[in-house]
């Protein structure tokens, strides 16, 4: 019965680790990695790629989310928005949080050895670089380029893991992927605009206003549009991309109709759903493109 009571305790401690770092939204990068790695297979690559490939994305953005809560708590304690997040309200200790973080590292670590040398001789960096956004917006207002960055590198990290090279396309794929990440996070740090002036943090709409921040965010998802039909040209994909880039354009126009500079109320809606779906179809239609190419 004792036995019972502690494998149920530890279920539920996990779901509370998972929920903390919003593990479900795993599914905005991910796809961007198998991009990478599926241009540089010109196809789908073996299982065991397949496979090691997810246990990094998932142990890399586990540390990177992991240690964002942690440096964070101070100021989600007194945000309004943040403030019922399990580290502040106590369901889950400094601790095991920080516990969480190593395990994730390690299997990161793990999986970088397990792909290709260049793989793990730049996985360090990498991660360097997934942790330290969550510093950025303590000096500065280009902290959403940061994060556009961090979550960028994942079609060069997959185009690195079978083909342990660097080459441009799946870096003007990375560049578009910044654009776009950092064009929705600064809608996203509209709803924080009161607090982060108040606590002396930085970003666009704290340093440029609302309407300001909307219009920088609509270029930089422009300039991510056309670098997704640049890549898409220079790695020869067809029709099925293209059309797949099609949705995608008339998905970013929509999220300007959902939340607005004077409405932000359905944030989770654009945020959840149409970035989930962008992310998708940028995937399904790469793949498609790729296995229907003549």
């Amino acid at each position: 019965m004792s036995q019972q009571i502690i494998n149920k305790d530890l279920i539920q401690k996990i779901k509370i680790l998972l929920d903390m770092i919003k593990f479900e939204h795993t599914i905005f990068a991910l796809p961007f990695a198998y991009v990478g790695a599926f241009l540089a297979a010109r196809g789908v690559p073996d299982l065991l790629t397949n496979l090691w490939i997810l246990v990094a994305m998932v142990g890399g953005r586990t540390v990177a989310m992991g240690v964002n809560r942690i440096v964070d708590l101070h100021f989600d304690a007194k945000n309004p928005r943040t403030n019922s997040r399990p580290l502040v309200s106590g369901l889950v200790k400094k601790t095991e949080a920080w516990i969480m973080v190593t395990v994730a590292a390690a299997l990161y670590f793990l999986a970088c050895w397990n792909l290709t040398p260049l793989a793990f001789k730049l996985s360090p960096f990498i991660l360097f670089f997934l942790v330290f956004y969550s510093y950025t917006k303590r000096f500065t207002p280009l902290c959403h380029l940061f994060l556009g960055f961090s979550i960028g590198i994942t079609p060069t990290a997959g185009w690195i893991a079978v083909k342990n090279s660097i080459e441009p396309l799946p870096i003007l794929l990375s560049l578009g992927v910044m654009f776009w990440i950092a064009g929705f996070d600064i809608l996203y740090a509209c709803q924080d605009v009161d607090f982060d002036r108040k606590e002396g943090l930085h970003s666009i709409p704290a340093w440029l206003g609302l309407e300001r921040s909307f219009r920088i965010s609509g270029i930089f998802h422009l300039v991510a549009f056309v670098l997704f039909m640049a890549a898409g040209m220079v790695a020869r994909l067809n029709w099925i991309y293209f059309l797949g880039m099609a949705i995608v354009f008339i998905l970013l126009i929509f999220q300007r109709r959902v939340i607005t500079p004077k409405d932000l109320s359905r944030m989770n809606l654009a945020f959840f759903r149409l970035n989930a779906a962008i992310s998708i179809i940028l995937f399904s239609s790469t793949t498609a493109s790729l296995l229907t190419v003549g």
